[in-house]
């Protein structure tokens, strides 16, 4: 029987992330599908594993918990899984990174759509961009990334930072290669992080079964069609 049961859409976007800290402590878990997530949305509060307004969702079925929203089901996992820093600040600046994530990707699709992207947009927003892509360099420079085979907040191995960084950038870049281009020249050691990270086996193989499964979707919609085509992808 699988560890754990995730909702969320047959895309990657912010659902990917739950999959990616699962998929690297080495755990199991099925998907629910659209249909349930639908189902479970539109039906009462009181009938909810737990309450929330949209995907992901995850259900612990050995600890029978139900957690919603990314950075909340991040964290938990980090800290039954151990897999969070030893040190409170670097605890704190863990759950930092899974934020910036978070709005990082709430930023790249206008806030889920509430408008479409536009060439305009786009220019005005690219120097916002960069310097959120600058705030991972300078945390990096300040505690991890000093060599090029270091992680974001140091330790002999990735932890949950890293993983995250290596899911956002990536699953961005893979599909919008201009995104890379900014990534590679705004933050390298980051950009090279994301890719030593991103290459890990049980990375690389949920990276695979996204193409697989999701084809070169990323958050799915109207949004996405006019990011790709401000972005000629």
């Amino acid at each position: 029987m699988a560890d754990y049961e995730l909702y969320y859409w047959s895309v990657p976007f912010r659902g990917q992330f739950v999959r990616a800290v699962l998929a690297y402590a080495g755990k199991t878990w099925t998907e629910a599908g659209d249909e349930a997530i639908s189902r479970l949305m539109e039906g009462p509060v009181s009938r909810m594993p737990v309450p929330f307004m949209g995907p992901p969702l995850l259900i612990d079925k050995k600890a029978d918990f139900a957690i919603a929203q990314m950075p909340a089901i991040v964290l938990y996992l980090g800290e039954t899984l151990e897999l969070m820093p030893a040190t409170p600040a670097l605890r704190a600046l863990t759950l930092k990174i899974v934020n910036d994530a978070n709005d990082v990707i709430d930023e790249i699709t206008l806030d889920g759509g509430r408008e479409m992207w536009t060439d305009k947009r786009w220019r005005d927003f690219t120097p916002r961009l960069e310097k959120w892509m600058s705030l991972w360099e300078e945390t990096g420079r300040r505690h991890g990334l000093k060599a090029a085979s270091g992680f974001l907040l140091g330790g002999a191995e990735p932890g949950i930072a890293d993983v995250v960084t290596a899911v956002l950038w990536s699953t961005m870049t893979d599909r919008f290669p201009k995104i890379e281009t900014i990534l590679k020249e705004a933050a390298p050691k980051t950009a090279a992080l994301t890719r030593r990270v991103a290459g890990l086996p049980p990375l690389a193989a949920l990276a695979a079964k996204a193409q697989s499964d999701y084809g070169n979707a990323y958050c799915g919609g109207q949004i996405e069609a006019s990011l790709r085509k401000v972005l000629g992808a």
